[in-house]
């Protein structure tokens, strides 16, 4: 049985013990152990071990997507979508996305300021909720596990979250408000 886990160009392909089988499409050989040469699954295809390659989508509703800030508003922060549903999008074909103030949280709507939430740069997760205008589209962070999984602090070091709504630079022990993301293994 091989593994589930998707594999990386370049990444050693574990296979049960016994004959080394057929090498397909997406993997090659080198120094007596199989690689996968493309992003995907390895997988049987009969006596035949191939990947097939992971097809990036655009997004549509109800999918999960990772970008990052590249402006912000006082209504609005701009987010360029680059991955959606785990599967990173090819290098130039990012969508564009949209976070209003009514979804950044799901209470408290009115006292919501982007400035607090969001900085230019911040990696953020959410989900989008609607295919938006012709430009972008409308994404929520309205969860516990949705907001800023990344920062980078004025001193250049990168932010760990300490509440949900503050990070802390290592540096400098400086906080940031940021609407985080709840940590995965948490």
């Amino acid at each position: 049985m091989v593994s589930d886990t998707t594999l990386l160009p370049g990444q050693p392909v574990f296979l049960p013990r016994g004959p080394t089988p057929n090498l397909g499409g997406g993997l090659y050989l080198r120094d007596g152990q199989v690689r996968a040469s493309l992003v995907g699954v390895a997988q049987y295809d009969g006596p035949t071990l191939t990947i097939s390659r992971i097809r990036s989508h655009p997004p549509a509703t109800n999918s999960v997507v990772l970008g990052t800030v590249t402006r912000l508003s006082p209504l609005q922060a701009m987010v360029s979508i680059s991955v959606v549903d785990g599967v990173p999008l090819p290098a130039g074909e990012e969508f564009n996305g949209v976070i209003r103030t009514q979804d950044v949280r799901a209470t408290e709507k009115d006292k919501v300021k982007i400035g607090d939430c969001f900085r230019g740069g911040d990696v953020v997760k959410g989900i989008v909720i609607s295919l938006g205008d012709a430009r972008s589209y409308y994404i929520t962070t309205a969860r516990n596990d949705l907001g800023v999984i990344f920062a980078t602090s004025e001193a250049g070091a990168s932010m760990e979250p300490v509440s949900w709504q503050e990070m802390r630079c290592p540096k400098t022990g400086r906080i940031e408000k940021r609407k985080c993301a709840k940590p995965e293994n948490m």
